[in-house]
């Protein structure tokens, strides 16, 4: 079995996340943010082909995805963890490909996501949902009410880089699965307006609940 590889998104750029990286590469895992590490990008400018490949030169041969995500459903509260079993990203056309190779059939890794969910639950980590649908938009804007209005009877959160982020590392050879981080109930979900000072204090939140998480279920998954 080759290596494992956990990229981090926005938790890893909070003060509480901090260390998200130590906590993954301590455990003999490699970590990589995919918004960068001196220089931000915003979703919509992510090179996720050069960040796969980055990882496959590392010897990685699976990827945890950590996204932070709005929920679609005010049952599905902030702080919940996700492990999603399918997307719809219908506007994107990214592929590594310019031939008919490009015709491929993505989606996550079955495989290594019954893995993952088998060993965050052996963990004793916080609680993480079995299945749900993430949907991807373009970014790097929040949605508006009628937009999440449209997509939520579809889907249960929404995000903007791991549909993306799957299929090309997909195709790339990487095995790869997501946990998604509730930081914030979409736009026009909750009672109250979302806000963006509101969602940066669920993040930093969230972002120490993960780093428990990761603490405990590192170990397993790398063995």
């Amino acid at each position: 079995m080759g290596g494992l590889a956990v990229i981090v998104g926005s938790s890893a750029l909070t003060p509480d996340g901090h260390d998200l990286a130590g906590v993954i590469s301590g455990a003999g895992a490699v970590a990589l943010q995919r918004h960068g590490v001196d220089d931000y990008r915003p979703p919509h400018l992510i090179d996720h082909a050069a960040n796969m490949r980055t990882l496959a030169e590392a010897g990685c041969d699976r990827a945890l995805a950590i996204g932070s995500v709005g929920s679609l459903d005010a049952g599905l509260a902030t702080g919940s963890f996700v492990c999603p079993h399918d997307f719809i990203a219908l506007h994107l056309g990214v592929t590594t490909f310019d031939d008919a190779r490009g015709h491929t059939l993505p989606g996550f890794d079955p495989e290594w996501r019954r893995e993952l969910i088998a060993a965050w639950g052996a963990s004793g980590a916080a609680a993480l949902r079995d299945g749900g649908v993430y949907w991807q938009t373009k970014g790097p804007r929040f949605e508006t009410p009628a937009e999440i209005a449209l997509i939520a009877p579809h889907a249960d959160v929404v995000g903007m880089t791991l549909a993306a982020e799957c299929i090309v590392a997909r195709e790339i050879g990487l095995s790869y699965a997501a946990v998604c981080v509730v930081d914030n109930l979409a736009n026009g979900v909750a009672a109250r307006q979302l806000s963006t000072a509101a969602l940066e204090a669920e993040r930093e939140a969230n972002a120490r609940a993960l780093r428990t998480s990761l603490e405990a279920v590192m170990p397993g998954l790398v063995a």
